[in-house]
């Protein structure tokens, strides 16, 4: 297990149980007490956890961990619900991505694929991303236009937020938005931690012929701080397992179609 492996473990334990010792992340990580302290200590710099007298605490439900802590999580079902997802895109559109863990992966996918490859060498598809990461590693892809927003960067998301992100969204149709979110459910609709983050999604789906919603199970039934769209402006929700009836019933109501990734 690489250091990073281990403290997305760490920080997951932590979260799980709200509290642990050194000798439960010893037992359950399989690494000695030196190293659960150090990963301890590390994680407390970074503001990630709080240090108690033989331990750590979690720091609350709402907080929101950096990108790269969170790349392992789910990560066979992210995988998953990319392919899916890229598989609603079809050569020729313009695709809207937000950032994010299952939006990252859905741009390595489409950036992977040879459905987008032009025989005259021209751009196969149009990304437009507020994400600096994924215009990042799609920029090599020579099939692929790359659009990205003005804005500023947030360093917990790599994500550009603020009103020069609107102000270039205002002058776009997109064929589809892909969003990510942080929480889905009926009463509040689509969610996520961070209200500038919200805006700019909101703003991508005011844009889009139509809204893709891209969200692993652990997100279903779930609220956040900043509400992006009700319900009722999804088109398809993509995600990794199938729903609970009653959450099932209430998608199907606002006529929002479910794709179960397989």
């Amino acid at each position: 297990m690489t250091q990073q492996q281990r403290l997305n473990a760490l920080l997951e334990l932590v979260s799980d149980r709200g509290n642990v010792t050194i000798s439960e992340i010893s037992d359950a990580l399989e690494v000695s007490a030196a190293t659960a302290r150090r990963d301890l200590t590390m994680l407390a710099e970074q503001r990630l956890v709080t240090r108690t007298h033989g331990g750590a605490s979690a720091l609350g439900t709402g907080y929101e961990l950096p990108l790269q802590y969170k790349i392992a999580r789910q990560a066979e079902a992210k995988v998953a619900i990319a392919r899916a997802a890229a598989d609603l895109v079809s050569p020729g559109d313009t695709v809207g991505l937000n950032g994010g863990t299952t939006t990252s992966e859905v741009a390595r996918t489409l950036g992977r694929s040879e459905r987008f490859t032009r025989d005259d060498g021209d751009f196969g598809i149009t990304i437009v991303t507020n994400a600096l990461n994924i215009a990042f590693e799609l920029s090599v892809r020579p099939h692929v236009k790359i659009v990205v927003t003005g804005g500023i960067a947030r360093r917990q998301s790599y994500e550009l937020v603020g009103s020069l992100v609107s102000n270039t969204l205002s002058e776009v149709v997109l064929d589809v938005a892909i969003l990510g979110v942080d929480g889905l459910s009926a009463q509040y609709g689509a969610t996520t931690l961070h209200e500038g983050e919200a805006d700019v999604s909101r703003q991508f789906a005011k844009v889009a012929k139509r809204v893709v919603v891209v969200a692993d199970s652990t997100k279903m039934m779930k609220s956040t701080f900043a509400r992006i769209c009700p319900l009722d402006q999804i088109d398809i929700l993509v995600t990794d397992a199938p729903l609970a009836p009653a959450f099932a019933e209430d998608l199907a109501a606002a006529s929002v179609r479910v794709i179960v990734a397989q």
